[in-house]
């Protein structure tokens, strides 16, 4: 580092360093989510698949994850103002090519490409913020504020994208993250010296073998976990040569690690045992967090909201996700009662998902959504920053960054496999369901006739010739069957979760430890992949 020279210029007052570094980490975290802000018009515009869409939104994730080792390299390396120009640049042309283009495997390059430099944005922006943050316990409110952010990355990057979907092509979102990252990123550059914050390093010895095997891995990693489903998982043979490489990578993953002097990750992270009971509170809470996604999905399948009016109730998630992550902040500052706090967020999530299994209808007002949305938010935001700090403070400063890169690793895992147990789960539920009310559903049925005449009178009402209204009444029947297995399968995998919740509130109280662990983060920071 250059102590000749201050990191930004003198006449900088510091809330607008901090300012700039926020809005610029906002946009980066944006970027994240933005393939998948509006599954169905992203999959209406590209012609793809919903797999495809999320398997889009992996890509981008798989990118951030994997090079997140490598990438620090690059920044010690290069002068930080210039790593700045170059990432912004970059990420500002491959938005601009995912503007132009509408062919699928371009898209799944380009969002690739989008993670290797996001990674690169976010790392220089926990840096610089980081290293503000000197007062103490000023970084325990750094990582609540990062994590906090990345637990509303999805509601906020649907608020951002719904009117423009609305009006616009699918694409105007590229066009408009770019307008997103501009002014923040000019104001950083315009306030920063071309100094040095990390220790210059040159870039020999790379460890680019590690870092295609991990890619690799995550990648077939999330080829399985999405598209197995689909593809009959074992019955196709693609998923089983998938699995082989998976397992083969991993084992090569492993021993290369053990068998460097200097290892990318150190595997001994695994011997502290707060370490390992972290790592699985985080993989419930990913679970958990996975299954979230379904809530928005009701609104607009079955409550026919628009996504705009949809994503706004999810404002009171936010505003829970802010109250969690404050009383989270005074709990980890006091060093007192941790298990406390754990317990108490991961019942609100509980609650939530009871509350959800009374409250899924066929109509339902949007009010009613409003005190369960808020619990949600509040009590992920209460468990989201002191798991991840817990892992971090469970291990030597020296093991701090492997132990950032196992943590990326089975977030990036757990995300993918919370997205195939809802792709199971409903195609299981949902078929369950279908067949019941299918059977239960005849020409004997009294109903049945009268639900059919009810639509048929309905269509003629509207202009519609009496074979067409005929025909298009079993369509609407069929739909409302579709629409009432959908819900049902929103009861069972929400009790699922409950029941979830309710083992992990058993585990943590059988786990004394958590609130014996002292949470210290100084001189550390979290790691860029923090999705």
């Amino acid at each position: 580092m250059n102590n000749s020279k201050p990191i930004f210029k003198t006449w900088v007052p510091e809330w607008l360093i901090k300012l700039s570094i926020l809005f610029l980490l906002l946009a980066s975290v944006l970027l994240f989510a933005l393939s998948t802000a509006d599954g169905s018009a992203a999959a209406g515009y590209y012609g793809m698949e919903p797999a495809d869409v999320q398997f889009s939104l992996l890509m981008f994730y798989a990118a951030v994850a994997s090079f997140s080792g490598v990438e620090k390299r690059f920044f010690e390396r290069i002068v930080t103002k210039d790593y700045l120009l170059i990432c912004i640049l970059l990420e500002i042309l491959i938005a601009y090519a995912c503007y132009h283009t509408r062919e699928i495997w371009l898209v799944f390059t380009f969002r690739f490409l989008q993670g290797l430099v996001n990674c690169g944005i976010t790392s220089i922006c926990l840096n610089l913020l980081f290293g503000r943050l000197k007062s103490e316990h000023s970084r325990e409110v750094g990582y609540t504020i990062f994590y906090g952010m990345i637990l509303c990355v999805s509601p906020v990057t649907a608020l951002f994208a719904a009117p423009l979907v609305e009006n616009f092509e699918y694409n105007t979102l590229y066009k408009a993250i770019i307008f997103c990252f501009l002014p923040s990123a000019a104001l950083l550059f315009l306030i920063l010296n071309r100094v040095r914050i990390l220790k210059k390093r040159p870039l020999y010895q790379l460890d680019w073998a590690s870092f295609f095997l991990f890619v690799l891995m995550l990648l077939l990693i999330a080829y399985v976990l999405v598209y197995g489903q689909q593809m009959d998982w074992l019955e196709e043979p693609t998923i089983v040569y998938s699995i082989l490489g998976i397992l083969l990578l991993f084992i090569t993953s492993i021993l290369r690690q053990r068998s460097m002097k200097r290892p990318t990750v150190y595997l001994d992270v695994f011997k502290y045992r707060n370490f390992s009971i972290g790592i699985v509170f985080l993989v419930i809470l990913y679970l958990i967090r996975g299954a979230f996604g379904l809530t928005t999905t009701y609104f607009i399948t079955v409550l026919g909201m628009d996504a705009l009016h949809a994503n706004e109730l999810m404002i009171y998630n936010i505003l829970g996700i802010i109250a969690g992550s404050f009383i989270a902040i005074r709990f980890l500052i006091k060093q007192q009662l941790l298990r406390i706090l754990w317990i108490a967020g991961f019942a609100l999530l509980g609650v939530f998902f009871l509350m959800m299994c009374f409250l899924f209808a066929s109509n339902a007002d949007a009010e009613t959504f409003i005190v369960p949305l808020f619990l949600q938010g509040l009590g992920a935001g209460m468990v989201m920053s002191p798991i991840i700090m817990f892992i971090v403070s469970s291990v030597p400063l020296s093991m701090g960054q492997s132990a950032a890169s196992v943590g990326v690793f089975v977030r990036f895992s757990t995300f993918c496999l919370s997205i195939a147990l809802i792709n199971f789960y409903q195609l299981y539920f949902r078929g369950v369901h279908t067949d019941i009310m299918g059977r239960s559903l005849s020409l004997l049925d009294t109903e049945l006739p009268e639900r059919l005449r009810m639509y048929q009178s309905a269509l003629a009402g509207r202009g519609m010739l009496k074979d067409e209204a005929a025909k298009a009444a079993t369509g609407l029947l069929s739909k409302a069957v579709q629409k009432q297995a959908f819900l049902q399968f929103c009861v069972n995998y929400y009790e699922l979760v409950a029941l979830l919740c309710l083992v992990t509130i058993v585990l943590i109280a059988l786990q004394p430890v958590i609130s014996r662990t002292i949470i210290n983060v100084q001189n550390r920071r979290p790691a860029p992949a923090g999705f």
